[in-house]
């Protein structure tokens, strides 16, 4: 006769259910970050004149793409292992924090982040701080670098811009400090405010606009602008709006362009909106795949000079590794762009200020226009 006793009983259902509970606990945090359900985007997005039952499309039609063999396929990703990765420590600078916000500047914090400031107010366009760009902790792309510095080292943030809903621009964790931490009204493409709002940010300080919509937040003026690319969280794609933001002040005029692939619309955007004290423009992350979503670098110049733009800040690279090219590609190929276009382009280290508000004639002598990062192996 076999007698189990009741501790033993207990200590077997403890060791079946431990590992279900820890299941469930990772299946509601991944859900968690995927942030507002259908339903909740639904009753945001559901009148746009951009979307038809609740999904969103590009109006430009798609780019042929190439075709890929599975072992194709195979020598990407193993290039992405190999090439995509920088030869060392990504060099970043010490982040200059000054006690008030300057006419225009503008710091590369890594990735898509920027922080921005413009006739006195502080704006962080599409920040990331955590170690992983997915919902599933440590699965999916890893930072390349650490981030710059704390979020609290930034100063006083006025405005949270946010381009899209991808994990690379919209970090749940990222934002929920901001949100604690920070007087900061947050602004979005129509649904990504349903995000917010589903993590518990209060929703006075949600703003989110259709394309072509204005709106005045913290003394800016925004303009919400059509832009080339797709959003999503989860399996289903385009719930959401993706968008470029042109934000202007009384002396100052800023395109934030998050991500966008080849597109007519921004000589449209440069006709209307136009001309740009800067643009900021994403130059990684391309790929044959999908060549009407991620610009490269020879487009994003051509962007920069149909927006009409002064000075070019790429950004889009250096810290996730989204690609299939090496990872100085985008910055060496952008400055030869750049140099057969006469366009100044900016290469700042990440955590570089680079302060734009300075005497006529004398921006080429501030942009740092030289290659920091490490030579290829």
């Amino acid at each position: 006769m076999v007698i189990v006793s009741r501790f033993s009983r207990a200590a077997g259902v403890t060791a079946l259910t431990a590992p279900l509970l820890g299941l469930t606990g990772l299946a509601l945090h991944v859900r968690r970050n995927m942030g507002a359900s259908r339903a909740q985007l639904r009753r945001v997005t559901g009148r746009s004149p951009n979307a038809v039952d609740g999904i969103f499309a590009n109006t430009e039609p798609g780019l042929p793409r190439a075709k890929a063999s599975a072992r194709m396929l195979l020598n990407m990703l193993r290039s992405r292992t190999t090439e995509g990765v920088p030869a060392g420590p990504v060099p970043l600078a010490p982040l200059d924090q000054v006690a008030e916000p300057s006419g225009l500047a503008v710091t590369w914090l890594g990735h898509a982040c920027v922080l921005l400031e413009i006739d006195g107010m502080r704006v962080l366009v599409d920040p990331v701080w955590s170690e992983y760009a997915t919902p599933v902790p440590r699965f999916g792309p890893r930072r390349l670098h650490p981030p710059v510095a704390p979020l609290s080292a930034l100063g006083e943030i006025d405005m949270v811009l946010l381009t899209h809903d991808h994990y690379d621009h919209l970090d749940r964790p990222t934002v929920l400090r901001l949100a604690r931490d920070t007087r900061a009204v947050f602004v979005g493409p129509l649904g990504v405010g349903a995000h917010l709002r589903a993590w518990g940010i209060a929703g006075h300080r949600v703003v989110e606009r259709d394309w072509d919509d204005v709106v005045q937040v913290a003394g800016l003026t925004l303009t919400c602008l059509e832009t080339r690319h797709f959003s999503g969280r989860g399996i289903r794609r385009n719930t959401t709006l993706w968008a470029a933001w042109k934000v202007a002040g009384p002396r100052h005029c800023v395109y934030l362009g998050g991500d966008t692939g080849p597109s007519r619309v921004h000589a449209r955007t440069g006709a209307e909106h136009g001309p740009f004290d800067l643009t900021v423009l994403p130059i990684g992350a391309y790929a044959d795949l999908w060549p009407d979503v991620h610009a490269d670098p020879e487009q994003a110049v051509a962007a920069h000079r149909d927006l009409r733009g002064q000075v070019l800040l790429p950004i889009h690279w250096a810290t996730f590794n989204l690609g299939f090219h090496p990872w100085d590609e985008p910055a060496e190929r952008a400055r030869k762009a750049a140099a057969a276009q006469d366009v100044l382009l900016a290469l700042p280290q990440p955590g570089r200020r680079i302060d734009l508000d300075v005497a006529p004639g004398t921006l080429r002598d501030t942009v740092p226009t030289e290659p920091w990062w490490p030579t290829p192996r």
